[in-house]
């Protein structure tokens, strides 16, 4: 596959519309938005560039989500599976492990920035999330959590005691028991202070005796990449150690180099008591974790038989061996210093977009940035605007305000700068219109 970007037809192409409608008679309402001018169905995909079924070819800004970090169809992570799935697909979960199982918590436990690190692996983010939240609840014997508004740690129901989202938390809060206090998230580009947020924190805990643990993203992705002040971690962690609660770091999204560190609790030089990873983990393969210090992780008993918490793909053996090569490609494509060579092009970018029309702020880290627009509408087109030039983006923020970065850790620096210049002409164009 070409690395870029190639339009043949009108976006989305018939056959993309002739799936939409097939979709919409089929899926459940509420799963994929449909509408004239959007979605594009993904075909193949390699390395930084996605093609659809109508043999368009895109540049990818997304990493579908933060997962393809060391690139679509990865032919390492591929063979891994495509090889494991031959000799053994599917084992027993908690009864009788497949062998690369081993191999793989025990290298996982040895790169966590978590002492003497235990791993619970899962499948899903919000499992992970989940997880972590029952393992709190066991070695504090507290219930109940801080989070922050904004937050964002899955949709299942555990995940989303602890959602900062109003719109994902509201349909269902008759069935929440409230078990998180949530506090403002402070945003270094906004300038608020640290002092104010940790005394907030600070009063929830002397409100709430019942509060075990805080769980937090580094960096708030799902929010429209807030960014907070420096020291922010480190007050956490301090604040946590005085309260004798669990610190929880919800890196799903940050973690594995993204940030510019394979974790960005590592910016700051901090160890959480908890540390939830997934998305790139399985570098296209359903497989997620939780890594936490041996005197956590102990408060589960040993299995007589039962395990308290598991699942009949715990440990999948695919899942392991993608997860394997990820690491091994991460080491091998120096993922880490790729991802601090994005950040700095896209820093050099960002002073460029920030005087571009109707852009209020250009924010970010590592490979993980935001574009802030006027309000959700206009960014909603440039997404279909970009999208109709050859470049796959995607909105966040709490009104869809913001367009996220986050490309592949491999993209080519020259693929990188094309859809750069492919999104300043969008939004030139667009604030135009």
């Amino acid at each position: 596959m070409s690395d870029r970007e190639h339009i043949l037809t009108a976006i989305p192409g018939p056959r993309s519309r002739a799936y939409a409608e097939r979709l919409r008679a089929s899926e459940s309402r509420g799963v994929t938005y449909l509408a004239e001018d959007f979605p594009v169905f993904w075909h193949s995909g390699s390395g930084a560039t996605v093609a659809d079924v109508d043999g368009n070819r895109y540049l990818d800004l997304t990493s579908a989500f933060g997962v393809a970090s060391v690139g679509h169809a990865n032919p390492a992570v591929a063979r891994a599976i495509a090889e494991q799935a031959q000799r053994l697909p599917h084992g027993m979960g908690d009864v009788h492990p497949g062998d690369v199982r081993t191999d793989f918590v025990e290298r996982l436990a040895a790169l966590a920035p978590v002492e003497q690190a235990r791993v619970f692996l899962c499948t899903t983010g919000a499992e992970a999330v989940e997880f972590a939240l029952k393992t709190a609840m066991l070695a504090t014997g507290k219930p109940d959590a801080v989070a922050f508004e904004g937050a964002y740690h899955g949709l299942s129901y555990g995940a989303l005691e602890v959602c900062g989202n109003p719109p994902f938390r509201s349909p269902w809060r008759a069935q929440l028991r409230n078990a998180a206090t949530l506090i403002p998230f402070p945003a270094e580009h906004r300038g608020d202070r640290l002092e104010h947020v940790f005394e907030r924190i600070e009063n929830a805990f002397r409100a709430k005796p019942s509060i075990g643990a805080l769980i937090v993203e580094p960096i708030q992705g799902r929010a429209g990449v807030v960014i907070p002040p420096d020291g922010f971690l480190t007050g956490l962690r301090t604040l946590c150690d005085r309260r004798d609660a669990l610190l929880i770091l919800d890196e799903i999204y940050t973690g594995f180099g993204r940030t510019g560190e394979l974790f960005a609790a590592q910016h700051e030089h901090i160890q959480p008591d908890l540390l939830c990873i997934g998305k790139a983990l399985g570098g296209g393969f359903p497989i997620s974790a939780v890594a936490g210090s041996s005197k956590v992780m102990n408060a589960w008993p040993a299995s007589e038989g039962e395990a308290l918490h598991t699942s009949t793909y715990l440990g999948n053996p695919m899942g392991c061996a993608a997860a394997l090569a990820v690491l091994d490609e991460i080491e091998r494509l120096h993922i880490v210093e790729r991802a601090r060579r994005i950040g700095e092009i896209i820093a050099d970018r960002a002073k460029r977009f920030a005087k571009l029309p109707g852009v209020r702020n250009v924010r970010g880290r590592g490979a993980l940035w935001g574009v802030e627009i006027a309000d959700g509408a206009a960014a909603r087109r440039i997404v279909v605007q970009a999208l109709a030039r050859g470049l796959i983006l995607l909105q966040s923020g709490p009104g869809g305000e913001t367009i996220q970065l986050s490309p592949p850790l491999i993209v080519e620096q020259e693929q990188l700068a094309r859809a750069l210049d492919i999104l300043a002409s969008v939004i030139h164009e667009t604030s135009s219109v």
